[in-house]
């Protein structure tokens, strides 16, 4: 079980090598605060796989968004996407998983661990945030903010729609595309990977069509970003995700767009991967298709 505590990231600080973590789905985390009338950057549980099971000391109002889980609170089925108050003493079970990789549990008020460095996000490579940056486990209590009423904008904002076995996502070039050859790019955006059981919230090692370099496949550390995919001498690509280092040394053939990574957060160990070539003006209109239902949710 992998349980995580997350905001929206400990943003502003990579120059000091301090990692950002925050969700995998950001869409899907935003969509459960919004429901229950958090603000966006609350703090929420990350579930990965296989969910675990919650108990609420007092009554709590929660929603689920994200993967898609067979749910019961107190043995009644509870449905994904929709506001349920959990009494106090009722078990939260998550049962199987039908569809997608990850899941956002939101809950009134928020989850009101103590912050580091202005960030409630648990970033479980450094070990950094609440619980010592490690995952939840048994016996563990979570504190939980006071409801804040929040009026929502009449408009409903659909959940994710989950990839089923794989995803295809769109791509820029870049930043370091010169230090590959002619036909790496188009390699990259014409075959299909599979994600290897290697991965991580760090980053999905990814097994398929050889990428390759014009020389060697080292650089001078740089900066990393979320979506960045970075190719080493193996010529097998990983694909950076939340929890990925401040820096790296490997050249990155191309940055998934910001749109398309909620939907690379949903995949699992054993899906597969395809990308495809976008301009920066197409990634600018998704990110507003994407995300803009969230601007202005709360009047």
């Amino acid at each position: 079980m992998l349980t995580s505590v997350q905001d929206l990231g400990r943003w502003g600080l990579q120059a000091r090598g301090v990692p950002v973590a925050g969700p995998m789905d950001e869409y899907s985390h935003r969509l459960a605060n919004r429901l229950v009338g958090n603000d966006p950057s609350a703090a929420a549980l990350e579930v990965t796989l296989i969910g675990p099971e919650v108990q609420a000391i007092h009554d709590v109002v929660c929603v689920v968004a994200g993967a898609s889980f067979g749910l019961t609170a107190g043995g009644e089925r509870v449905s994904m996407n929709a506001p349920f108050r959990l009494r106090a003493g009722t078990l939260l079970r998550f049962g199987d998983r039908l569809r997608g990789a990850r899941a956002t549990l939101a809950v009134g008020g928020g989850i009101a661990v103590e912050a580091t460095l202005g960030s409630r996000a648990m970033s479980l490579i450094a070990r950094m945030g609440p619980f010592d940056g490690r995952p939840l486990r048994t016996g563990d209590l979570l504190p939980i903010g006071d409801e804040v009423s929040h009026r929502l904008a009449e408009k409903p904002i659909a959940p994710l729609a989950l990839p089923a076995g794989g995803a295809r996502v769109r791509v820029l070039p870049g930043p370091h595309a010169e230090m590959f050859t002619p036909a790496a790019y188009e390699t990259l955006c014409h075959g299909r990977y599979t994600i290897t059981p290697q991965s991580n919230r760090m980053g999905y090692r990814l097994d398929g069509p050889r990428l390759t370099h014009r020389g060697a496949a080292d650089i001078l550390s740089d900066a990393t970003a979320i979506g960045s995919i970075q190719v080493p001498a193996s010529g097998q690509p990983i694909l950076l995700m939340a929890d990925r280092q401040t820096t790296g040394g490997y050249p990155k053939i191309a940055t998934v767009i910001g749109a398309d990574l909620p939907l690379a957060g949903q995949l699992a160990p054993g899906d597969w991967i395809e990308f495809k070539p976008c301009t920066r003006s197409e990634a600018h209109a998704a990110a507003r298709e994407r995300f803009g239902p969230f601007l202005g949710s709360f009047r």
